[in-house]
């Protein structure tokens, strides 16, 4: 364990589900906006469900939560909660992840989702001093049609979305499927990404570069399983976007202490740390930082290296990435520092 925690570095933050940062506090908020009846005692009666076997016992509880979401300002204020916090975490850009279908399925027009969280995105820098693009996630377990039907939808209404995902449960729904959408995501200039290798196989990472073209892995942790695809994603400089609290959280891994984090920094994979589901998994991204620096005792140099790639990764502007790229550098060379 290292004897003094380094502050989080300046990093950008690529594996966000906004979905996934309702905190219980907001959620009692909301429903009480909307004269809804939470199956919750209370605060920590909910609390106390956040234990989780596998990724399905999380999505459970993850789509009752979303019940609560049902106006404009409902998504706002979400939105503008997540910002305020990640601003006190060290984020300066976000790419987040927001599930259209999950909301349509629900009966909530696309148009409320989108409008209430892109309102706030459009001051985010402003306001926060945040960069951010928003990534439309498809659901993996619903019909490929329906996902295509969707993107559709949400490109004939000019949703200022900078690129797709493809989320929910891994196992039984494999890439391969979804070619389609992909295919149609590239030729409305949008950038993808896709989660992959999570609780997956490997051969789910294959697929998703291969068929879906992907620009990057969202998790990726079951590569190490397939020497093969190490080295290949180390010779193409392929993103990760590991999730530390998340994998334990959801049992991908036993305990953080057997997280495959530092073999992957020695293997030179192309990673970043992000949180996830913060509100559901125990952590922003500063406390993701913060836990896998006290268990791997990582070093300034190898937490500047995990910002760096974070940002080299994301699908912000030249200029924008070179500028947070000097922030990091400014860090690293700052000298050690109380967190």
């Amino acid at each position: 364990m290292v004897a003094e925690l380094l502050a989080t570095p300046p990093c950008a933050e690529i594996h966000l589900h906004i979905e996934g940062t309702l905190e219980p506090e907001l959620i009692f908020e909301l429903a009480a906006r909307n004269g809804i009846d939470l199956p919750y005692a209370d605060l920590e009666d909910l609390r106390a469900r956040y234990r989780f076997t596998d990724l399905q016992s999380f999505l459970d509880l993850y789509y009752s939560n979303m019940d609560v979401l049902r106006t404009e300002a409902d998504f706002a204020d979400m939105t503008r909660a997540y910002l305020r916090r990640a601003a006190t975490a060290g984020v300066r850009h976000v790419e987040m992840m927001m599930d259209p279908q999950a909301h349509l399925l629900r009966g909530i027009p696309l148009e409320t989702s989108v409008r209430g969280v892109c309102a706030v995105l459009e001051r985010s820098e402003e306001e926060f001093g945040i960069s951010t693009g928003l990534i439309a996630a498809f659901l993996r377990d619903r019909p490929a049609a329906e996902a295509l039907e969707v993107l559709e939808e949400l490109l004939a209404m000019g949703a200022p979305i900078i690129a797709i995902g493809l989320d929910s449960a891994e196992v039984g729904n494999p890439p391969s499927w979804f070619v389609e959408l992909y295919r149609r995501a590239r030729e409305a200039g949008l950038r993808t990404v896709a989660h992959a290798g999570e609780e997956g196989p490997p051969t789910y990472i294959v697929e998703a570069l291969d068929l879906l073209l992907v620009d990057r892995i969202d998790h990726g942790i079951t590569c190490l399983d397939d020497p093969a695809l190490v080295e290949r994603l180390v010779r193409e400089r392929i993103p990760l976007t590991i999730c530390p609290l998340s994998n334990v959280r959801l049992q991908a891994v036993e305990s953080l202490a057997q997280h495959p984090l530092p073999q992957m920094l020695d293997h030179g994979l192309n990673i970043s740390v992000n949180s996830d589901d913060p509100a559901y998994f125990g952590g922003y991204v500063d406390d993701n930082f913060r836990t896998v620096q006290e268990v791997f005792g990582l070093s300034r140099a190898q937490l500047a290296r995990l910002a760096e790639d974070s940002i080299e990764a994301s699908f912000a502007s030249a200029g924008r990435r070179a500028e947070l790229l000097g922030e990091v550098r400014a860090w690293a060379a700052a000298g050690p520092e109380a967190a």
